[in-house]
């Protein structure tokens, strides 16, 4: 509870789930990349995820104990995003003078409304994709209709697409500050280490927006 209480004990947590998220983001996004291959195979995907872990696991188990898992890591993320924010305005209640203001009060605003803005968009996708409540066809096992149905709607694609941006941005500045907060980072390593946040914000936002563009270009139908 020491740990937890203190300053760096918030950003080790921080920087712990936001690397997990990570891996999760990318395997996702592996993922929705099959539905290019066509509607046998990305059905055929979906299912299989209900599989995993059998026989030991039952049903979709592995999938519920995944969801739980990054349910736990979003809520320590956000706690302790929260509380070190408030932590901060503590420390520093006066603003900045306009001329002088600080270059990390930038990633700052960036990490904490888009931190917001990706909140808001996972319950939007939850109850878009996974409970299918939002869905315009939301019928259970068939994930490629459901997607080509969710994504047919503009107004649903630009909000995809604005959330992903904002993911890119966070996982930017979120890699360099978990890479400061874990000490991974050297004077030798800096330029790297930025180098690959850049790159893995590209690809992850690239890769995520190409699914929904192509269903709205007719390319995915």
């Amino acid at each position: 509870m020491n740990f937890w209480r203190s300053t760096i004990g918030k950003k080790t947590v921080m920087a712990v789930t936001g690397a997990l998220m990570l891996l999760f983001l990318i395997v996702h996004m592996l993922g929705n990349l099959k539905i290019f291959f066509g509607p046998t195979d990305f059905d055929h995907y979906a299912h299989w995820l209900r599989t995993i872990g059998e026989p030991v696991l039952h049903g979709a188990w592995f999938l519920w104990i995944m969801r739980v898992g990054l349910g736990l890591a979003v809520i320590l993320h956000v706690v302790s995003a929260y509380q070190l924010s408030r932590r901060d305005l503590k420390a520093r209640p006066t603003k900045y003078v306009h001329h002088q203001r600080a270059r990390a009060s930038y990633a700052t605003h960036i990490m904490r409304y888009g931190g917001i803005t990706l909140a808001l968009f996972i319950v939007y996708h939850l109850l878009d994709f996974t409970t299918l409540t939002l869905n315009r066809h939301g019928v259970e096992g068939a994930a490629y209709d459901n997607v080509v149905s969710s994504f047919s709607v503009w107004w649903v694609t630009v909000i995809y697409i604005v959330a992903m941006l904002s993911l890119g941005l966070h996982i930017q500045h979120g890699f360099w500050s978990a890479a400061q907060t874990l000490g991974v980072n050297r004077p030798s390593r800096d330029r790297a280490l930025k180098a690959t946040a850049t790159t893995l914000a590209v690809l992850l936002t690239a890769g995520f927006i190409v699914v929904p563009v192509a269903v709205l270009a007719g390319l995915v139908d």
